[in-house]
This record gives structure tokens, C-alpha cells and sequence, in this order.
């Protein structure tokens, strides 16, 4: 599996970064995890905008889901071959409606479901092209999904949104490479079920006995360098940081 990092920021853009989204790639499926604000430009750096097989929303707060408008208006509007093809859209329950809300404008209300097919996310396992894949329900104020993602013997795991909790341990077991939001400072912040610190996503790295750690989702008001020390004092492992642009052959 090819991993790329196309955008990492949390919460809102920085000057280095779009916010969450990440292109897995495995005998020419294409799988895009979320799209955050800013990302849909920068996933045209990287693949051309037809050829996404498939979107994994971990959930609907906009920085990891609000390109899905701009997303839409490249499928529906085209004008050189016609109006894109569905293609499979997994995200947590009311997908459909939050991006139609959202976008305000669309010519019907099923608009959307035109060139997105929308399935609603359960924690469990299933397929999504030639990934075997398993979503959780992790911690977060809002519905908020974890996913595993294997192919060819190899396994990475992208934590989405979530504070602490035994779901994402589990996903995370012996996992090749951990993609891992640390979005708070340890000792600075402490809001139960919200974000991770550096510290906490390095001891479940350590727990689950992953192969790699990459810290993603730090706000720009986050010195990343802290979360990377932080998470380094707890993992016996390599960890790094996520950043735009960054691949990763898994």
C-alpha cells in the first residue's frame, strides 16, 4: 500500500497544510481518507479528480469533510464526459444530508447521491475495493469512526478524531504504520473524549506494539515538535510527524 499524506492540519488550515485527508493507493484503487478544508486543491497535486475510487469520512465536523462540497461540483457540473460516476462515499449516519446542507444549493435534494453513493458506517468489517477494512466507533462529541486497513499482508490504521478509548487500541494492534491525531499538548489540555495529546498517542502506540507512528491532526496553534517529543519519551518505535506532501509505502 502507498499512503500520501495530502493534508494534516487539525482544525483548520495552516500556512503549510490543508486539514485532514490522506490518499491510500493498492493495485490502482484509489482510497481517500476524509477531506478537510483546503484538500481537495491539494489532492490535484497528487491524483487527477476522476480518479478517487472511494471516500472514507471519519466524521462531519469540516475539517475533515467540507471539500466534499467543492468535490461535488467537480463531479456533477462536468462539462468534458458528462456528469462523473457514483462512487462509493462511507461516512457516519446523516452524511448525505450534512454535505447537502452544507453546499445549500444543490439543484435537488438528492443531488448529492448522483455522483456520491453514500453508505452509512458501522463499527465492523468489510471491503472497500481490494482493502479488507475495520471501523470503529471511537471517542469524539460527535459519531466518529477509526479504520484499519489492510492489503497483501500489511496493515495501517488511521485514528480519525478521538480521545482515549479501548476501540482505538484495538484497531491500532500491530499495525504497520499508525496514523494518529495528537492534536493536544500533554499537561496543557485534558478534555476527556475530544483529542489525543503526543503522550497518549505514543503510549497506544506502544501498547498496541505498532510498527510505525505518524502524529497527524496538530493545530497550528500546536508546537508539533512538543507532541513528537512527547509521544517519543512513551514509544520505543519510529515516530515522526505527518506532513503535506509526505508518502509512505506501507
Amino acid at each position: 500500500m502507498k499512503l500520501t499524506v495530502v493534508g494534516c492540519s487539525g482544525s483548520f488550515p495552516s500556512a503549510e497544510s490543508a486539514c485532514s485527508s490522506y490518499l491510500v493507493e493498492a493495485d490502482g484503487f484509489r482510497l481517500l481518507l476524509d477531506l478537510g478544508n483546503g484538500a481537495l486543491g491539494e489532492l490535484q497535486r497528487h491524483v487527477g479528480l476522476y480518479d478517487i475510487d472511494a471516500v472514507f469520512l471519519s466524521h462531519l465536523h469540516a475539517d475533515h469533510c467540507i471539500d466534499m462540497c467543492g468535490y461535488f461540483v467537480a463531479r456533477y457540473y462536468r462539462h468534458e464526459g458528462g456528469r462523473a460516476p457514483a462512487i462509493p462515499v462511507y461516512g457516519p449516519e446523516g452524511t448525505e444530508q450534512r454535505l447537502t446542507t452544507a453546499y445549500a444549493d444543490t439543484p435537488t435534494e438528492k443531488s448529492m447521491a448522483e455522483v456520491f453513493e453514500f453508505h452509512t458506517l458501522k463499527s465492523g468489517v468489510f471491503d472497500i475495493g481490494p482493502f479488507s477494512v475495520r471501523t470503529e466507533k471511537v471517542a469524539h462529541p460527535v459519531e466518529a469512526y477509526g479504520i484499519r486497513i489492510e492489503h497483501g499482508g500489511r496493515s495501517l490504521t488511521y485514528s480519525g478524531d478521538t480521545g482515549a478509548c479501548a476501540a482505538l487500541q484495538e484497531l491500532a494492534e500491530g499495525v504497520d504504520l499508525f496514523l494518529c491525531e495528537a492534536s493536544f499538548t500533554y499537561g496543557k489540555e485534558d478534555i476527556p473524549g475530544l483529542h489525543l495529546n503526543g503522550r497518549e498517542a505514543g503510549e497506544c502506540a506502544e501498547r498496541a506494539g505498532v510498527g510505525r507512528l505518524v502524529l497527524t491532526h496538530i493545530p497550528p496553534w500546536t508546537d508539533p515538535e512538543v507532541n513528537l517529543a512527547d509521544a517519543r519519551a512513551v514509544y520505543g518505535g519510529p515516530a515522526e510527524l505527518a506532513a503535506a506532501g509526505a508518502e509512505y509505502d506501507v
